[in-house]
């Protein structure tokens, strides 16, 4: 299908297919995709919900391979089907009780696409990583990737054991992330590697410790670097402390043993960019 022109007004007389029952089989590979690991990483799909990550994937120039919708859409969804129309993506109509089944927020938006599971080039001049060290909660995870796009990290490495992230819930929690960050799984003999054969400059591998470590604000964090951040509830793997070449503590004067992890990495992402901008 061509794509409009514009003020062309898009044709909507040709039928689209409408689903109508949980049985359908287009209905049912949704619901797998959102409720089952091996079936994203099986069929290299996955699913985002909502109009506010529709638009995302709009404005990066991803093609989802197909969406459903309701006809409880607002207008700003409305405008996003037009757009898919024109680019020939196949719609399917579902009732709002088959969308509630399937959305996973309180108040579902009427629109969710499924998108081919695509991994960003991993970028050929990086000086700027975030490694997820087996993150469990998929909201952490989301907003870890969120603010490591807030930061302009290069890429982020994940390792074997953290959750998978392009969950649904992962998903809405970095709120587009997905559609510009690299993000890629390495095993740590793999990140010890890229670190070291980094050109012209190896990379330092840095830990983020809840106790024991340097003071953040006394380190350089000029230097090309791979920041790594542990699981929340037992903190970085022995891989993790094998492999690092330095700690780094967020010290706290409270009371508290330790921060959650996507609030340690915000604030030591963008101390990052803080030492970067005022170098």
């Amino acid at each position: 299908m061509k794509p409009l022109k514009p003020g062309e007004i898009p044709n909507r007389s040709q039928p689209e297919p409408v689903i109508h029952s949980r049985h359908n089989a287009r209905f049912r590979e949704v619901r797998a995709l959102i409720e089952r690991r091996h079936e994203r990483e099986e069929k290299g799909l996955f699913v985002a919900e909502g109009v506010r990550l529709c638009e995302e994937i709009v404005r990066a120039g991803w093609h989802p391979q197909y969406v459903l919708y309701s006809e409880q859409l607002s207008e700003r969804g409305q405008r996003l089907l037009d757009h898919f129309r024109s680019q020939g993506v196949t719609l399917h109509k579902v009732s709002p009780e088959l969308m509630a089944s399937l959305a996973d927020t309180e108040t579902p938006q009427g629109i969710l696409c499924v998108l081919p599971i695509h991994y960003l080039t991993f970028p050929t001049h990086w000086d700027f990583g975030l490694v997820l060290d087996g993150i469990k909660d998929p909201g952490n995870a989301g907003t870890l990737l969120r603010t490591a796009w807030a930061a302009k990290v290069d890429v982020v490495i994940t390792i074997p054991g953290t959750t998978d992230l392009f969950a649904p819930k992962v998903v809405r929690a970095a709120m587009g992330a997905h559609f510009y960050l690299p993000i890629h799984e390495l095993k740590w003999p793999e990140i010890e590697a890229l670190a070291k054969q980094r050109t012209p400059q190896p990379a330092r591998v840095l830990l983020a410790e809840a106790q024991g470590g340097i003071p953040y604000w006394d380190y350089d964090l000029r230097q090309p670097l791979l920041l790594v951040i542990g699981s929340e509830a037992e903190g970085p793997s022995p891989e993790a402390h094998h492999y690092a070449d330095t700690r780094l503590t967020i010290p706290m004067p409270g009371q508290s043993e330790s921060l959650n992890a996507a609030i340690a990495a915000a604030i030591l992402l963008f101390e990052v960019v803080r030492q970067r901008q005022t170098s």
